[in-house]
Protein backbone atom coordinates (compact mmCIF):
# COMPACT_ATOMS: atom_id res chain seq x y z
CA UNK A 1 0.00 0.00 0.00
CA UNK A 2 0.95 3.62 -0.80
CA UNK A 3 0.11 6.42 1.30
CA UNK A 4 0.64 9.88 0.40
CA UNK A 5 0.31 12.23 3.21
CA UNK A 6 -0.30 16.19 1.96
CA UNK A 7 -0.02 19.04 3.98
CA UNK A 8 -2.79 21.70 2.51
CA UNK A 9 -0.84 24.90 0.65
CA UNK A 10 -1.01 28.26 2.03
CA UNK A 11 -4.42 29.65 3.53
CA UNK A 12 -5.24 32.79 4.92
CA UNK A 13 -5.83 33.27 8.91
CA UNK A 14 -9.79 33.72 9.96
CA UNK A 15 -11.71 33.05 12.83
CA UNK A 16 -13.40 29.91 11.46
CA UNK A 17 -11.02 27.35 11.40
CA UNK A 18 -12.85 25.13 8.31
CA UNK A 19 -13.86 28.27 6.29
CA UNK A 20 -10.23 29.63 5.95
CA UNK A 21 -9.39 29.73 1.95
CA UNK A 22 -5.89 29.30 -0.34
CA UNK A 23 -3.94 32.12 -0.90
CA UNK A 24 -2.98 33.22 -3.85
CA UNK A 25 0.51 31.54 -2.88
CA UNK A 26 -1.20 28.40 -1.45
CA UNK A 27 -2.91 27.94 -5.09
CA UNK A 28 0.47 28.06 -6.46
CA UNK A 29 1.91 25.98 -4.10
CA UNK A 30 -0.91 23.24 -5.20
CA UNK A 31 -0.93 23.37 -8.62
CA UNK A 32 2.93 23.27 -8.30
CA UNK A 33 2.50 19.71 -6.49
CA UNK A 34 -0.23 18.88 -8.50
CA UNK A 35 1.86 18.87 -11.94
CA UNK A 36 4.26 16.92 -9.69
CA UNK A 37 1.84 14.11 -8.64
CA UNK A 38 -0.41 13.44 -11.51
CA UNK A 39 2.35 11.30 -13.62
CA UNK A 40 3.45 9.97 -10.29
CA UNK A 41 0.27 8.52 -9.46
CA UNK A 42 -1.29 4.87 -9.81
CA UNK A 43 -5.05 4.50 -11.74
CA UNK A 44 -5.94 3.19 -8.25
CA UNK A 45 -5.68 6.47 -6.63
CA UNK A 46 -8.35 6.93 -3.53
CA UNK A 47 -7.95 10.69 -2.58
CA UNK A 48 -9.25 12.06 0.99
CA UNK A 49 -9.25 15.51 2.54
CA UNK A 50 -10.51 16.73 5.54
CA UNK A 51 -13.48 18.75 5.52
CA UNK A 52 -11.79 22.23 5.87
CA UNK A 53 -11.81 24.46 2.63
CA UNK A 54 -8.19 24.85 2.33
CA UNK A 55 -7.69 21.21 2.17
CA UNK A 56 -10.66 20.85 -0.20
CA UNK A 57 -8.88 23.71 -2.40
CA UNK A 58 -5.89 22.19 -2.23
CA UNK A 59 -7.20 18.40 -3.40
CA UNK A 60 -8.76 20.37 -6.51
CA UNK A 61 -5.62 21.21 -8.12
CA UNK A 62 -5.57 17.68 -8.90
CA UNK A 63 -8.31 17.86 -10.88
CA UNK A 64 -9.72 14.48 -9.90
CA UNK A 65 -12.90 12.96 -7.63
CA UNK A 66 -11.98 13.22 -3.85
CA UNK A 67 -14.01 12.39 -0.77
CA UNK A 68 -14.51 14.77 2.36
CA UNK A 69 -13.87 12.62 5.70
CA UNK A 70 -14.46 14.19 8.95
CA UNK A 71 -12.26 11.81 10.44
CA UNK A 72 -8.90 14.02 8.57
CA UNK A 73 -10.30 17.40 10.01
CA UNK A 74 -8.32 19.48 11.82
CA UNK A 75 -6.51 18.06 15.46
CA UNK A 76 -8.11 14.75 14.67
CA UNK A 77 -5.92 11.69 16.04
CA UNK A 78 -3.74 10.06 14.12
CA UNK A 79 -5.57 6.46 14.32
CA UNK A 80 -8.53 8.08 12.79
CA UNK A 81 -6.24 8.69 9.62
CA UNK A 82 -4.98 5.93 9.75
CA UNK A 83 -8.04 3.77 9.45
CA UNK A 84 -9.53 6.40 7.09
CA UNK A 85 -6.83 5.25 5.13
CA UNK A 86 -6.89 1.69 5.61
CA UNK A 87 -3.07 1.23 6.39
CA UNK A 88 -1.37 -0.98 6.07
CA UNK A 89 -3.80 -3.29 4.28
CA UNK A 90 -4.94 -0.96 1.93
CA UNK A 91 -4.83 -2.24 -1.77
CA UNK A 92 -4.91 0.76 -3.36
CA UNK A 93 -2.82 4.22 -3.01
CA UNK A 94 -4.24 6.49 -0.44
CA UNK A 95 -4.02 10.27 -0.79
CA UNK A 96 -5.07 12.17 2.31
CA UNK A 97 -5.22 15.85 2.31
CA UNK A 98 -5.00 17.23 5.57
CA UNK A 99 -3.34 19.04 8.35
CA UNK A 100 -0.72 19.69 10.82
CA UNK A 101 0.33 18.35 13.24
CA UNK A 102 -1.63 15.59 12.38
CA UNK A 103 0.13 14.46 9.42
CA UNK A 104 3.82 14.82 10.49
CA UNK A 105 2.91 12.59 13.71
CA UNK A 106 1.42 9.81 11.29
CA UNK A 107 4.57 10.18 9.07
CA UNK A 108 6.83 9.80 12.23
CA UNK A 109 5.02 6.95 13.52
CA UNK A 110 5.03 5.04 10.47
CA UNK A 111 8.20 5.31 10.00
CA UNK A 112 9.93 5.50 13.62
CA UNK A 113 7.46 3.60 15.15
CA UNK A 114 6.25 7.03 17.72
CA UNK A 115 4.29 9.77 16.74
CA UNK A 116 7.10 12.48 17.03
CA UNK A 117 6.09 16.19 16.49
CA UNK A 118 7.72 16.80 12.76
CA UNK A 119 6.48 19.59 10.39
CA UNK A 120 5.65 19.05 6.77
CA UNK A 121 5.81 22.56 5.35
CA UNK A 122 2.25 23.90 3.91
CA UNK A 123 1.95 22.47 -0.04
CA UNK A 124 3.94 19.16 0.95
CA UNK A 125 3.85 15.87 0.68
CA UNK A 126 5.10 12.61 2.21
CA UNK A 127 4.84 9.50 0.09
CA UNK A 128 4.98 6.50 2.36
CA UNK A 129 4.72 2.57 0.92
CA UNK A 130 4.44 -0.39 3.15
CA UNK A 131 5.29 -3.79 1.26
CA UNK A 132 6.32 -7.29 2.71
CA UNK A 133 9.71 -8.77 1.72
CA UNK A 134 10.87 -12.11 3.01
CA UNK A 135 8.13 -12.56 5.20
CA UNK A 136 9.03 -9.27 6.43
CA UNK A 137 6.88 -6.25 6.67
CA UNK A 138 8.50 -2.66 5.75
CA UNK A 139 7.74 0.79 5.58
CA UNK A 140 9.40 3.09 2.58
CA UNK A 141 9.78 6.85 2.33
CA UNK A 142 9.68 7.19 -1.02
CA UNK A 143 9.19 11.03 -1.28
CA UNK A 144 9.18 13.72 1.07
CA UNK A 145 8.85 17.09 -0.95
CA UNK A 146 8.21 20.88 -0.61
CA UNK A 147 6.99 23.50 -2.71
CA UNK A 148 9.98 25.27 -2.71
CA UNK A 149 11.96 22.47 -4.07
CA UNK A 150 9.57 22.58 -7.15
CA UNK A 151 10.25 25.67 -8.41
CA UNK A 152 13.46 24.88 -9.57
CA UNK A 153 11.86 22.73 -12.05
Amino acid sequence: MDLLLWRHADAFDGENDLDRELTPKGHAQAAAMAAWLKPRLPDNLHILASPAMRTRQTAEALEQKFDVQAALAPDRPVMDLLLAAGWPQGNKTVLIIGHQPTLGLTAMLLLTGSEIPFSIKKGGIIWISNRVRQESEQTILRAALSPELLKSQ
